[in-house]
């Protein structure tokens, strides 16, 4: 239904007196035309200029310098207006080769550019076994590791900088090209499902063009903090309506993340032997109404692009009155391979339009000076020296390109100061009493996202959702009786929410099942934790122990002082150390080989307990190695076992409210499963008890039990034992935004460690309680419910201090033995894989 004269005009005068619009009104100003268009146009003008003002950058209209690299024209989608893509008989290679790719690059270096724009099909090897040969052949396991590969070269021997567009991609592999480019892009180009998923539209038949799998690709680069550039392409069947909708999923998501560098409005062209050969081209007025529409959506401080090849020359005026402020990518050298029926105009004839309409055309990186004047947010540290060497640093053009810049390659490598350096380094001996000098970190507006967004997530999520349930108790308690380790969801759900007496039935049956398991011993490890620095980027909005590396709280520990505390630990009788740290963009990948190498150089009998699957992930991702051959480098180096923390919540649901940019379950379960694998065990862990609810819990126990069965099936070991920890409330920024509620109550607590007992029965014998979160009398109650294990003597305990923990950082082995003695119970200590220690205490 076509928007009247009167909603036009209602809409319209909305829009210009600042008022926030809506998807209804939205759609009515997209069928703006004659007098109200050119109103339209002029409101969004002024949104563009008030941004710019507001840069810096009055009246400055950016472009790229960039060659264009189609590093493949094999795709697995058949999108119905595409010429791109093509066949492998119709090529002489399925691939660009490095020779090819580079030599691209270099020429177009010389002539000024600065941006190599990778572009290609998506997942070409999943459709075609020439790409899957080729890759093979040259040692690499899929495109996008081949496109990793190349971009370094890029670097390293032209410096160009890369801006790399594959299609779709994971959250894994976002963060494994993070390191190798300051850029990424993919189009979003509509959310319509009906053009996805009815026969004939132009989206039918391509798996990566499904909107849901292309919005979470922005929600992935978002998280990992990635300048990201997205779009929509406007004329290829969409109504106006689901125009206007996927330029407020566009919006949305550049308010949750502030990644989104850049909106790209593209109109549609028919061309020759595609499906929508038929198809009429986008209209100027309509194209007009799109970019004014989007431009006044998105806001003064998006950048508004529109490429300027496919419009004549004189229409790009018509495209600056409507709000644009960037030109996109313009290359002196590669045709639009795209679109290579429109060449690109020469750039002295785009300065001297864009003059003409009043604007000064600069030159800009791949990230936009937003992006790259805040390196240490956006930018991985190895590119940091790539971008400097290109980009203005001072004044009101910095970030902008210095003006007749030519790239040079430089190394792309890890950081060449050591793990020590950054921040103090005297924290070897004051780390247990130093304080937070604030209550929040000083990037605390930005690092965790939007917090309204976030308090609405948490909003929809924590509510119980048990009704009727109660009347299955007695059924469910039998059935935990009968078979506790393949209790249902429904019967776990039951007995989680349990109160009263039934509640004390389902501690005592958790305490049989205990007794029956692993006996009456309490056990305990003497060991050491080793938080090896707090500087982080994450934004784990549950986390009170990150820090910015320019707050004054920030350290990171040398090798040799974590090798140190590692021998201190084991004079005073330790039989392990458990070493996490925050992820920092500038510490190496082999820094995690270098500090378990450094342990067992100092102590070789010390068992290594260390990193967590987000740090894993990162080294993974710095190193360039897969997940099972980090994995298997590290142990080489000394790591003997992992720590199952960083899952918080195995539902992806409440871990995006938790976390920004913290990896997704399916990494964590690949990470651990993949550790199992190569012969390395780990621990297992669930916080709960702050935006979450008990069907949460239970799913959580699920997939636990998944992960552990699927060990035993390998013929590996698996997890060592479940750890529950009550979220710690006290200065967590998710509690003091108002989001979270301050931690489970003892009710909760019993019937955690009760129902993981009962539900991992036979699958992970050991129950771990947390003395540091719960305190001794706490402590006390969950042994009496399930759990048989005090964790470790810790010597130190920085992270839950941090977060507001009061029950200390440390144990001696004689305050651990009064706990158990305290209710009846022998106490003994263990090894980290719960066999017996050869070593006594001196």
């Amino acid at each position: 239904m076509s928007a009247t004269p009167q909603q036009i005009r209602r809409s319209l005068a909305r829009a210009d007196r600042g008022a926030t619009l809506d998807v209804g009104e939205a759609t009515a100003l997209l069928a703006a035309s004659g007098a109200e268009l050119d109103a339209l146009c002029a409101i969004a003008a002024r949104v563009r200029d008030a941004g710019l003002e507001s840069a810096g950058r009055p009246g400055v209209v950016t472009y790229s310098p960039k060659v264009f690299i189609p590093i493949t024209r094999l795709c697995r989608d058949r999108c119905h207006y595409c010429t791109f893509v093509t066949v492998p008989g119709k090529l002489e290679s399925p691939f660009l080769s490095p020779d090819e790719i580079v030599a691209i690059a270099a020429e177009g270096a010389k002539l000024g550019c600065l941006e190599a724009l990778f572009t290609l099909g998506d997942r070409p090897e999943a459709r075609w076994p020439e790409a899957q040969e080729w890759l093979e052949s040259r040692g690499y396991d899929s495109t996008l590791s081949y496109i990793r590969a190349m971009a370094i070269r890029v670097l390293e021997e032209t410096g160009l900088l890369p801006h790399l567009n594959p299609g779709v991609m994971s959250w894994e592999e976002l963060n494994r090209l993070k390191p190798v480019a300051p850029s990424m892009g993919m189009m979003l180009e509509t959310t319509s499902r009906r053009l996805f998923e009815t026969k004939g539209a132009v989206h039918y038949g391509s798996p990566d063009k499904d909107p849901a799998v292309r919005l979470r690709v922005l929600e992935d680069a978002g998280r990992l903090s990635i300048p990201f550039t997205s779009g929509l392409l406007v004329g290829i069947g969409e109504s106006l309506t689901e125009r206007a909708e996927t330029i407020f999923a566009l919006r949305a998501n550049a308010r949750r993340y502030g990644a989104l560098q850049e909106v790209i409005v593209q109109n549609f062209r028919a061309k020759p032997d595609t499906a929508a050969r038929h198809r009429d081209d986008l209209a100027l007025d309509e194209y007009r109404a799109a970019i004014a529409v989007s431009r006044i959506v998105l806001g003064p401080k998006m950048r508004v692009q529109a490429p300027p090849n496919l419009v004549s020359l004189d229409e790009c005026s018509a495209l600056l009155a409507a709000g644009v402020d960037d030109w996109g990518g313009v290359s002196p050298l590669t045709p639009d391979h795209v679109n290579p029926e429109r060449p690109w105009p020469s750039l002295e004839r785009l300065r001297a339009l864009t003059a003409q309409c009043g604007f000064d055309l600069r030159p800009r990186l791949t990230a936009h000076p937003e992006y790259v004047n805040r390196p240490t947010t956006w930018l991985d540290p190895r590119i940091h020296g790539h971008v400097a060497a290109l980009a203005i640093t001072e004044g009101p053009d910095a970030g902008l390109a210095v003006p007749g810049v030519r790239p040079e390659g430089l190394p792309w490598q890890e950081p060449e100061e050591e793990l020590s350096g950054s921040g103090r380094t005297d924290l070897f001996t004051s780390i247990d009493t130093t304080g937070r000098s604030e209550d929040r970190r000083s990037d605390f507006s930005h690092v965790y996202g939007d917090w309204d967004e976030v308090r609405q997530a948490a909003e929809e999520v924590a509510v119980a959702g048990t009704p009727g349930l109660r009347s299955a108790e007695a059924t469910a308690l039998a059935a935990a009786e009968r078979d506790p380790g393949e209790l249902s969801a429904e019967h776990a759900l039951v007995l989680i929410t349990a109160e009263g007496d039934l509640l004390r039935d389902v501690a005592a049956l958790a305490d049989e099942l205990r007794r029956q398991v692993v006996g009456d011993e309490v056990t305990y490890v003497v060991n050491r934790n080793i938080n090896f620095t707090n500087v982080c980027y994450v934004g784990c909005r549950f986390c009170a122990f990150a820090q910015r590396k320019s707050d004054a709280d920030a350290y990171s520990l040398s090798l040799d002082q974590v090798a140190d505390r590692a021998e201190e630990a084991w004079q005073l009788g330790a039989t392990e150390v458990c070493m996490q740290g925050g992820i920092d963009p500038e510490l190496p990948g082999t820094a995690y080989f270098d500090l378990a190498a450094a342990v067992k150089a100092r102590v070789p009998q010390m068992h290594v307990h260390a990193f967590s699957p987000m740090e894993i992930v990162n080294g993974s991702s710095r190193t360039g190695l897969s997940f099972a051959d980090f994995l298997t480098r590290a142990k080489e180096s000394g790591l003997d076992t992992i720590p199952g923390t960083a899952a918080e919540i195995l539902d992806d649901e409440v871990r995006w409210i938790l976390t920004k940019g913290k990896l997704p379950t399916a990494t964590w379960i690949e990470i651990v499963s993949t550790a199992h694998r190569v012969g390395v065990r780990s621990s297992s862990t669930m916080m709960y008890g702050h935006v979450d609810n008990p069907r949460h819990w239970v799913n959580h126990l699920k997939v636990l039990a998944g992960v552990q069965d699927t060990a035993r099936e390998a013929g590996v070991a698996g997890f060592t034992e479940f750890v529950p920890l009550p979220f710690v409330h006290t200065s967590a920024p998710i509690y003091l935004a108002g989001v979270a509620r301050p931690g489970p109550s003892l009710r909760d607590n019993l019937a955690v460690h009760a129902l993981a007992r009962i539900m991992l029965h036979g699958r992970i014998d050991n129950i771990q309680t947390s003395w540091v979160k719960l305190g001794i009398e706490g402590t006390r109650a969950m042994l009496q419910a399930g759990a048989n294990d005090l964790g470790g003597t810790l010597m130190e305990e920085t992270i839950s201090r941090m977060a507001g923990s009061e029950h200390g950082s440390a144990k001696t082995v004689a305050e651990l033995e009064e706990i158990g003695v305290g209710i009846g119970r022998p106490v003994r200590q263990r090894t980290t894989n719960y066999g017996r220690p050869q070593l006594t205490l001196g």
